[in-house]
């Protein structure tokens, strides 16, 4: 398995505003009309798949629109390359993916310029606090995938517009060839010896691990998730000793030894590891005892889907045993881990190979992640700066 890291997804609305132009193309409208349920209602008002007839029915819906159409979603990133594949192989439906390293401002920046258009896209993966936002903006489809219920309290949307599917804590990441000593906290990337080598994937104003990366860096240093200015500040002061490279981590930038210190999902961290054996570098990973901060992507169904019976079959097969299975063996925790440890259907052999943690993961609220966006936005390009 590899793992690339440049996907940045968490935090959209106003901090980040992408022109893209790729995402601006025309096309013709959808007709979703013409994809109906058992009752002969749209399938873009379908709120689970009784509303279809079952299962069986969704699955014949879903066929005859034939195609599916996402962004963002990199075939080397928590396993996204087995996930596509079973689909299309389960179902015979074709998944189109364009610009699979975007982030979640490209997502929905397509689903805004593209509506009613058939290139919009169908699905979404989110960062958590970007699903809230999409949710509040009303372009999100409400749908609830057989297992709704199994999906813990908190993780989810009363009126499921969004529900998180696989996660992570924020970890660190080390070229242990390059690097003599491997840091295991936050407290020991402020030694001397790092200077110039620990970096983030990606600017935490956009993207999600980085968004994590300041966060936990906070909860080490006194902050709370009502209080993410010591994570700011933890940054700032390794800017200043020299330690922190604003060089963006990348499998690329790992190889040439320009970040051999990586902040990043533990997910990805550990495919790092597997994906490097063979290039002789020894990557090792620590999620940092002083600053544990989990988090997981969400998906969703953009209200305007031009598939949307193929949009919900992909959540339903998200959240089937096999594909979540599929993201623990990327080293992904998937949301439902709990419920089918408990059924006998969870993939021990591949749950085992996850960095171990100890205690419970606990989440930023809404109004919380939202008051850390704005003071990263505020404090993020100063800290950093010089």
């Amino acid at each position: 398995m590899t793992v690339s890291l440049p996907r940045t997804a968490v935090l959209g609305g106003s901090l980040a505003v992408v022109a893209a132009l790729a995402l601006s193309a025309c096309g013709a409208a959808p007709d979703n009309a013409s994809s109906t349920t058992k009752n002969g209602k749209s399938a873009a008002t379908a709120t689970s798949a009784a509303d279809f007839g079952g299962m069986d029915a969704l699955v014949k819906a879903a066929k005859k629109e034939g195609t599916l159409h996402a962004i963002a979603l990199p075939r080397d990133w928590a396993n996204y390359g087995a996930l596509l594949d079973g689909f299309q192989k389960k179902y015979g439906i074709k998944i189109e993916v364009e610009s699979p390293d975007g982030s979640s401002q490209d997502e929905i920046n397509a689903v805004t310029s593209r509506k009613g258009q058939d290139r919009a896209p169908d699905v979404l993966d989110l960062g958590s606090s970007f699903a809230l936002s999409a949710a509040q903006q009303g372009l999100l489809a409400p749908y609830k995938v057989a297992s709704f219920a199994d999906i813990p309290e908190g993780q989810k949307d009363p009126q499921a517009r969004w529900f998180n599917d696989y996660g992570g804590y924020i970890s660190i990441g080390c070229d242990a060839g390059r690097v003599k000593q491997c840091p295991t906290s936050f407290k020991d990337l402020l030694k001397p010896q790092y200077k110039g080598q620990v970096a983030l994937n990606g600017n935490p104003t956009k993207s999600g691990s980085a968004f994590g990366g300041v966060y936990a860096a906070a909860l080490a240093n006194g902050g709370s998730f009502d209080d993410i200015q010591p994570g700011l500040d933890f940054f700032a002061k390794l800017k200043k000793n020299g330690n922190y490279t604003p060089v963006e981590s990348t499998p690329a930038t790992v190889e040439k030894g320009e970040t051999p210190i990586s902040i990043d999902w533990d997910y990805l961290n550990a495919g790092y590891a597997d994906e490097f054996k063979s290039k002789g570098v020894d990557w090792k990973v620590a999620i940092p005892g002083d600053g544990q901060y989990a988090q997981y992507y969400s998906q969703a169904i953009n209200k305007d889907a031009a598939h949307p019976a193929a949009a919900r079959l992909w959540q339903e097969y998200l959240y089937s045993a096999e594909g979540q299975n599929l993201w623990l063996k990327g080293y992904a925790r998937p949301a439902l881990m709990t419920a089918m440890d408990k059924a006998g259907t969870l993939d021990k052999t591949a749950a085992a190979k996850l960095p171990k943690v100890t205690g419970t993961p606990t989440f930023p609220t809404e109004d919380q992640q939202s008051k850390a966006k704005t003071v990263l936005a505020q404090g993020w390009g100063k800290a950093v700066s010089g």
